[in-house]
């Protein structure tokens, strides 16, 4: 194929899918949806509320119909419509510990209706990976668990509930597969080195259920795995983009990456760089302005692969296939029944209630005290209100709350819980040494607490009374924990 920069263009912008940073797209993003850009992502900068988002991708779908709208909408623990209070819907590790393939897609529906609502078509859920290792720092609840067929059969309930119930483009990640790391792909470059032979067994059969099940798009991962490329991260592949997943297990949708501006691949070869790889490679959407949203960033990116064409390092029948898949996955858009909402909420908290795991005593004698150990915001999460203290504070008149944060002093609020029911609430304590040292100081001055975990069990032992694992700190298992809490209340 031979073609000017001018016939180019649209194909470049194509395959683009930037961020931006206000709740209004901004004229360079309009300007760039004219020349044929294939999408843009929503990050909770851009959101307000759900009248906001439908004004916000009506104003990118008069500058483009078929413009892509995409967010990181997974229920539980990553939330983007629901930033500001906490997601309404169970996220996969409580829907994983519940075991019901119907309130899983039920929730999936809902979680797709919300975002149809809005005018967003395609989410970048669910994530298809095998939480192997417990002190994964990115995954975790994220996962639907540590078995590989469990979350094969959740993954592909929740493409299900997405695509055939409520309409909404589904994307399984991270392929080919996050869920045996130690490192998290927003800051370094994780190597998974399990053999090919556990590769396929584990991590590649939530994928195969996703693809079974229809799934529009996967999502590459910023991770070495050894096994399948020694050298290269796996976006930027072709062993395991084009040879693994287009070739071996057949997946003929979309591919599209992380964000490209993660350590993963920028600190490996460069943004830019990293946007060509990956196309050569097989990918055919790239996601970038997660961190650095500006047209800048777009128009560096563009340029590059430009560049690359007209050198001939990136073929541009290529490019074409590319920009054609992105078409296709336009074609795919459909309708949600209504209705959906509703039903996936009350199903998330049946979830929520079924995935809670209760230790010893927790009922509450009056007024609680309420200790948070707030370790920092993962990036794939943000800062997104979590805890059981503002429902205890509500239901509770009297209540009080404390934060302790990695470089705070604990003994004051100790201290300040003097003869009330102290309740502590800690997120991923396994993976936080401050927290370990600030739970052992309390339940040695406070060992009648009860200690409630929202993030994956740590299966620290803890000489407490009591115990609540949610599984998650979304707020509909913030709900199910302070029910629970305030059962004999």
């Amino acid at each position: 194929m031979t073609a000017s920069s001018s016939e180019l263009d649209p194909l470049v912008h194509r395959v683009l899918l930037p961020g931006f940073v206000g709740t209004a797209p901004p004229e360079w993003v309009l300007r760039r949806a004219e020349r044929g850009l294939g999408g843009v992502v929503l990050f909770s900068r851009n959101v307000v509320d759900s009248e906001q988002v439908s004004a916000l991708t009506g104003a990118l779908r008069a500058a483009r119909p078929e413009l892509l709208v995409s967010v990181d909408e997974e229920g539980g623990d990553v939330t983007r419509l629901e930033s500001r209070r906490g997601s309404t819907f169970a996220g996969a590790a409580v829907l994983g510990a519940a075991d019901d393939i119907g309130l899983t897609r039920t929730t999936s529906a809902g979680i797709g209706a919300l975002l149809a609502e809005c005018g967003v078509d395609w989410t970048l859920a669910p994530d298809a990976d095998v939480n192997s290792n417990p002190d994964n720092p990115v995954i975790g609840v994220r996962s639907f668990g540590a078995d590989a067929g469990l979350v094969a059969r959740h993954v592909s309930a929740a493409v299900r509930g997405l695509q055939d119930d409520a309409g909404i483009l589904a994307c399984a990640k991270h392929f080919p597969g996050h869920g045996d790391t130690a490192v998290d792909s927003h800051v370094g470059l994780p190597v998974v080195g399990a053999l090919a032979d556990e590769l396929r067994a584990t991590h590649l059969a939530p994928f195969r259920a996703a693809i079974d099940a229809g799934v529009a798009s996967i999502m590459t991962a910023h991770l070495r795995v050894t096994a399948l490329d020694p050298e290269t991260p796996a976006t930027l592949s072709a062993p395991i983009v084009t040879e693994l997943l287009r070739g071996e297990l057949g997946f003929d949708g979309l591919v599209v990456s992380d964000a490209l501006e993660m350590a993963g691949v920028a600190a490996y070869c460069g943004l830019e760089e990293g946007a060509v790889r990956a196309l050569v490679a097989g990918v055919d959407a790239l996601c970038l302005g997660g961190e650095l949203a500006d047209e800048s960033v777009v128009d560096r990116t563009a340029q590059r692969i430009l560049e690359a064409v007209t050198t001939g390092r990136l073929p541009a029948d290529r490019l074409a296939d590319a920009a054609a898949r992105v078409d296709a996955l336009v074609a795919r858009r459909a309708t949600a029944r209504p209705g959906l909402v509703d039903a996936g909420r009350a199903a998330s908290a049946r979830a929520a209630a079924t995935a809670l795991r209760v230790t010893g005593d927790v009922g509450l004698d009056g007024a609680p005290s309420v200790i948070t150990l707030q370790p920092d915001a993962m990036v794939a999460v943000g800062a997104v209100p979590w805890g059981v203290a503002p429902l205890l504070a509500q239901a509770v008149p009297g209540t009080r709350a404390f934060q302790v944060g990695p470089d705070d002093d604990v003994d004051p609020a100790v201290g300040a819980s003097t003869g009330t029911p102290l309740v502590v609430v800690a997120r991923d304590p396994h993976r936080h040494a401050w927290q370990v040292a600030a739970l052992d100081r309390i339940l040695t001055a406070r060992p009648d607490s009860v200690v409630v975990e929202m993030g994956l069990p740590s299966g620290l032992p803890l000489a407490a009374r009591g115990r609540i694992d949610t599984l998650g700190a979304s707020a509909v298992s913030a709900a199910a924990a302070a029910r629970r809490l305030l059962e004999q209340t």
